[in-house]
């Protein structure tokens, strides 16, 4: 099991964030395959109440998406989105991690929205980079 920590906070629904790194990893060479979307996942259980809001109105969404590039096994994507708000994680099975594959995902994600970028996250990175 991978634990999920985000490296990046961005200031839009989750919907505008995957339609920007689609757009971001493939002008950079990636190749993007969705496998989960939970609005989709959620049709099917129609009386399921949101675990963060206890309503059925509720708009939390995630979705998860495959990152490939040449022959590299693909990276996990996760982006979890809430209030109007989304984190973007990668995800890796125990032992399974493609560290130099998943820094370029990383970095090219990081460089291509640093101007998304949540006011939280900047006040984060300004105040790690001061200490």
């Amino acid at each position: 099991m991978s634990a999920l920590i985000p490296f990046l906070t961005l200031d839009q629904t989750c919907e505008q964030v995957k339609a920007l790194v689609d757009e971001e990893l493939t002008n950079s060479g990636f190749r993007v395959v969705q496998t989960f979307d939970l609005h989709v996942a959620r049709l099917a259980h129609p009386d399921c109440t949101c675990p963060n809001h206890g309503t059925d109105d509720c708009n939390c969404q995630m979705v998860v998406l495959l990152v490939y590039k040449k022959k590299n096994d693909p990276a996990t994507l996760v982006i979890h989105g809430q209030e109007g708000r989304s984190w973007l994680s990668l995800a890796a099975p125990e032992g399974r991690h493609n560290q130099p594959f998943e820094t370029t995902i990383q970095g090219t994600l990081r460089s291509g929205l640093s101007n998304l970028l949540s006011r939280a996250e900047v006040t984060y990175e300004s105040a790690q980079s001061a200490i």
